[in-house]
């Protein structure tokens, strides 16, 4: 009997107990390490000491982050922070005084302290309303073909003085403008396919009037630039001018219109 207890067969009663499973060990669905069960395991009821551990160290550290650029942001001169949101404002682009001290309302800076700013920028010529109207119709006239009414409406949406604005727009001249009108109408008719001449008089028309070209200029000049073509002088001839015109002149110029000149 001594004899059977002491060579276990490894079957039945007899059997050697089963050997604890090794770390990492995957039919478990989890791991053990000094003889407690880490998450993973269904039966475990929550993350062992060491990944709380882990998880308090590592977590908490962006709470910390956020309160001290908090602490640092309320630490901050106003002045100085609206110095700064007006320097990456006009580092994108030239702004009007009007567009930076919108933009510091909705940043939450006060009245006072955005006035005293933008004043001292004013006086450094950091930002200067007269210059960037000059340079806007240079830039939108030369580059977009833009008319002068369109061009008014669009610096009187930035903020810029109905006087600052006549004073811009009166370096466009006359000739200028409808030099500028022509080209528009003559690179069209380069880069279109000529349909019918009715509708394709009204499309060059209402293209001019949409860039704040006046009615009866942008039909003076379409009706020029078609019968300068040799090939177009009958297509330009076939236009019934006098009905388009009275169509034009009762329905109105386009967006640009509206603003009128400064």
């Amino acid at each position: 009997m001594a004899g059977r207890l002491r060579g276990r067969t490894g079957r039945g009663w007899d059997a050697a107990p089963p050997r604890a499973r090794s770390i990492g060990d995957k039919s478990t669905g989890g791991s053990f390490r000094g003889g407690g069960l880490r998450a993973g395991n269904s039966l475990g009821g929550g993350p062992s000491d060491d990944r709380e551990e882990t998880w308090e160290n590592a977590t908490p550290a962006k709470p910390r982050r956020s309160a001290e650029t908090a602490e640092t942001t309320e630490q901050t001169d106003p002045a100085e922070r609206a110095r700064e949101i007006c320097l990456r404002q006009l580092a994108i682009r030239p702004r009007t005084r009007d567009e930076l001290a919108k933009t510091l309302r909705q940043r939450g800076i006060a009245t006072d302290i955005a006035a005293e700013v933008l004043d001292r920028y004013d006086e450094v010529g950091i930002i200067d309303d007269k210059a960037f109207a000059r340079a806007w119709v240079t830039s939108r006239h030369h580059g977009r073909g833009l008319a002068r009414r369109a061009l008014a409406v669009e610096l009187r949406r930035r903020g810029v003085d109905a006087e600052v604005v006549g004073a811009a727009l009166d370096e466009l001249d006359d000739d200028t403008e409808v030099q500028t009108a022509r080209a528009l109408v003559l690179r069209k008719l380069r880069t279109e396919r000529v349909g019918q001449p009715d509708a394709t008089f009204r499309r060059l028309v209402a293209m001019l009037a949409r860039k704040g070209y006046a009615p009866g200029l942008a039909i003076q000049i379409v009706k020029q630039a078609l019968a300068e073509r040799a090939e177009s002088a009958r297509f330009a001839e076939a236009v019934d001018v006098d009905v388009l015109e009275a169509e034009a002149l009762d329905g109105g110029g386009g967006p640009g219109d509206r603003g009128g000149r400064a």
